[in-house]
């Protein structure tokens, strides 16, 4: 089955699906048009379609890492519980959480949607029409705030997160992931201006209400499908760092990437971002308002943060790269996002 489908065994192992699709009351026979829509080192996606019905399969990486089976469990879990939802998202179909099973790998099947990623390509139809263009910059933030809207108590979902102190303790979290990177060989250190500064200010000015909520902890415009007829935005997807937190933090995290036209800094080089068209982030916050009773007068706060915890996070790639753990034209260009980030972030805070 292997050989047929073209993907190795040892990643999907076609004849153990097979078998346990059966098991799940799944409709039986061929797999068909076995696609591999992403795998090495990220999560492994696998599209086909089997006893007429189409599937996309996902399970961690073909070398797993101490938390790819959890991070499975969690992502299935979430996805159950935002069935019936109006946030977009890949409906869950069944899944495996049993590691022996499938060689290892714990893996679920979702539906496939309709849709495309804007970071990698635009349909015709937007490539020419900016008033699509600025729609789906809205329908974004209209997702986040969809999610947002969620009990997650009432779906289930009481004690798949940490919500308390979860706002406190971020910026000493953060500093201590900055910290640990000096333990890469090579690496001299983070050269990043403003660190302490961002950090103080994040202490300074930090929301003393907050509600918890289910968050994606990854949201932008790399992470969403939209529809190719138009502006809808047809699913939220790659839900692995997917908490209950602070639900602003996705709104936060779209202020941090927005490409802004600016020619540097996070978000540009998509053919999105090279298109423009898009509202500007203050559209963005008042669209997300339309749909949120949260209060949004501290939303740079959160644009700052997410600017601190996502440079942080791809400091880690340069320290890797450092120590010869990580291509270093790669560890150079998360770098150079890094001081992006970091550069909006102390703008965020002149213009607070």
């Amino acid at each position: 089955m292997a050989a047929e489908t073209g993907i190795d065994a040892r990643v999907v192992d076609f004849d153990v699906l097979g078998a346990w699709m059966t098991g799940q009351g799944l409709p039986g026979g061929a797999f068909e048009g076995v696609e591999l829509l992403a795998g090495g080192t990220q999560n492994v996606l696998v599209r086909f379609t089997r006893g007429g019905r189409e599937y996309v399969l996902r399970r961690g990486p073909e070398h797993l890492r101490p938390k790819s089976n959890e991070v499975m469990r969690r992502e299935a879990r979430v996805l159950t519980a935002l069935d019936g939802t109006d946030v977009p998202h890949p409906r869950f179909i069944a899944g495996c959480l049993d590691e022996a099973v499938m060689h290892g790998a714990v893996f679920y099947l979702m539906e496939a949607v309709d849709g495309f990623n804007p970071g990698r390509a635009l349909p015709p139809l937007h490539a020419a029409d900016a008033g699509v263009r600025r729609e789906m910059g809205l329908r974004i933030a209209d997702g986040a705030a969809a999610l947002g809207r969620v009990d997650h108590l009432a779906v289930g979902l009481a004690a798949f997160g940490q919500p308390q102190g979860f706002i406190e303790r971020q910026v000493p979290r953060w500093l201590g992931e900055l910290e640990s990177y000096r333990r890469f060989e090579g690496y001299p250190g983070p050269a990043i201006p403003g660190v302490d500064r961002v950090a103080a200010w994040l202490d300074d000015n930090r929301p003393s209400r907050w509600t918890p909520g289910i968050m994606h902890g990854d949201y932008h415009f790399a992470n969403v499908l939209y529809a190719h007829d138009g502006p809808r935005l047809a699913a939220i997807v790659d839900w692995e760092m997917c908490t209950i937190g602070d639900p602003l933090l996705d709104l936060g995290w779209l202020l941090a990437t927005w490409p802004d036209g600016s020619g540097a800094g996070p978000g540009v080089g998509s053919p999105l971002a090279a298109a423009g068209g898009l509202p500007s982030t203050a559209e963005v916050v008042a669209r997300y308002g339309e749909g949120s009773a949260r209060d949004l007068s501290g939303a740079g706060w959160y644009g700052v943060l997410a600017c601190f915890k996502l440079g942080i996070v791809l400091e880690g790639t340069h320290a890797r790269a450092s120590a010869g753990l990580a291509p270093k034209a790669t560890g150079d260009l998360l770098h150079a996002t890094t001081l992006a980030l970091f550069e909006r972030a102390r703008a965020m805070i002149a213009g607070a």
